[in-house]
């Protein structure tokens, strides 16, 4: 389904100021701030509560797979509600959870609390999500969601040195008071500045039936469920990442913990660089021909890490190399991937970014244990990762026109869809 006059496409022609960038790029952030800030305590956690490298592990995983079901909770409501109140509740019960994470006395109860933890905090991803489709269409879409990637690209920058400083001083349990703060500071941006962007006009039924039938509709799409999975496959690549590093970088390489902490940080440059580099080039290329060539520039360079991390070519060195090339080719393709998905769903922006946003965490939270669960080296952890990017491009390749001869120009919204987007 397109838009259609009776459900017509937003305006592009809103310019939103960077308070508002700054402000989604926070809400989109929260879910990997959840992440990276607490990344650094993994050790301390299986220590203290006399856990495996796997269970502790699955207390990352768990919160992506609790964020799968969580947005397709919050999807559809924030389609019939509108997009405040959702968000304002999902983040106020993430605040609770959070302390209550605090204070887990088990593993088991830790890995039950991150998976509420991420079923709640789904709200600020998918509500950010669904605004931006709320207001803009195509290669705005995508700058915007770009813009957005440098916001929460900076989360790997700082995120793990301010979780690993809190867990030094006060030790780990600490980390969760942060991010309960982190979560309390939110709620009050949005009560006081975050605009309502759905009218009731455009609020859809939120009966059973209904909202099943939409998730129905989008799964039946071919087309649009290859290009929502990538977003998820993507997730996994740096969730594979995320969970492996602290182990591969501190445990095989020696690493110390500042030193992790720097290398983490230079692996979240490659994030904010190419989502720079993305949204300088949508305002000349389509987003389209941007996907096709950064899932195979990612996977010469997912070939390559793996190559460094089996020889050891290059040491420590080397193996930072292959993972910030593949980095830099990611943030290139969710933004794109994301963008092209949601064009013909603006009537029903929640309940696609739902899916989306189930995908990403349902996939991720699939794909990152297996890191632990293969050995949680270098190897297992690059080959994790190949395996994520080799599907992406499998799934481009059988479920959209995007490989085929000028493929890329199927994309493209026909010239009437376009006039009714800037009308």
């Amino acid at each position: 389904m397109r838009d259609t006059p009776m459900h017509p496409a937003p305006t592009p022609r809103y310019v939103p100021g960077i308070k508002y960038i700054l402000m989604l790029g926070a809400l989109a952030a929260l879910p990997a701030i959840t992440t990276d800030m607490y990344l650094p305590s993994l050790p301390a956690v299986a220590e203290d509560l006399r856990a495996s490298q796997a269970a502790v592990q699955f207390t990352l995983s768990g919160m992506l797979l609790g964020g799968g079901v969580g947005q397709l909770v919050i999807g559809p409501l924030s389609d019939r509600f509108g997009r405040r109140l959702p968000l304002i509740i999902g983040i106020t019960l993430h605040v609770i959870v959070s302390v209550l994470c605090s204070i887990a006395p088990d593993i088991g109860t830790l890995i039950l609390l991150r998976v509420l933890q991420g079923f709640f905090n789904a709200a600020s991803a998918v509500v950010a999500i669904a605004v931006i489709r709320d207001r803009f269409v195509g290669s705005d879409a995508a700058r915007l969601l770009s813009r957005l990637m440098l916001v929460i690209g900076v989360a790997p920058l700082f995120a793990p040195t301010v979780g690993q400083a809190i867990a030094g001083v006060w030790q780990w349990r600490a980390v969760f008071w942060a991010l309960a703060l982190i979560g309390a500071v939110l709620v009050l941006i949005v009560w006081r500045w975050m605009p309502e962007t759905l009218p009731l006009d455009r609020r859809r039924p939120g009966h059973v039936r209904h909202i099943a039938g939409g998730y129905w509709h989008l799964l039946k799409d071919v087309h649009f469920m290859s290009l929502a999975v990538i977003p998820g496959l993507g997730l996994g690549v740096i969730m594979s990442y995320v969970v492996g590093s602290p182990f591969v970088f501190q445990e095989e390489y020696g690493v110390g913990e500042a030193q992790f902490a720097l290398i983490f940080a230079l692996n979240g440059v490659a994030l904010v660089l190419s989502a720079q580099v993305n949204a300088a080039l949508v305002r000349r290329v389509a987003p389209a021909r941007i996907l096709k060539v950064a899932s195979v520039a990612q996977l010469a360079a997912a070939l390559l890490l793996v190559v460094l991390s089996v020889t050891g070519a290059g040491g420590v060195f080397g193996l930072i190399t292959g993972i910030w090339l593949v980095l830099f080719a990611q943030a290139m393709i969710p933004p794109n991937s994301s963008t092209l998905a949601l064009a013909s769903y603006g009537h029903m922006a929640g309940t696609a970014a739902a899916v989306i946003g189930a995908l990403q965490s349902g996939v991720a939270g699939i794909v990152s244990p297996l890191v632990g669960v293969l050995g949680g080296n270098s190897v297992s952890m690059s080959m994790v990762m190949l395996g994520a990017v080799v599907l992406t491009v499998v799934v481009l390749a059988l479920g959209t026109p995007l490989f085929r001869k000028e493929g890329w120009r199927m994309f493209e919204a026909p010239p009437e869809e376009t006039a009714a987007a800037q009308a």
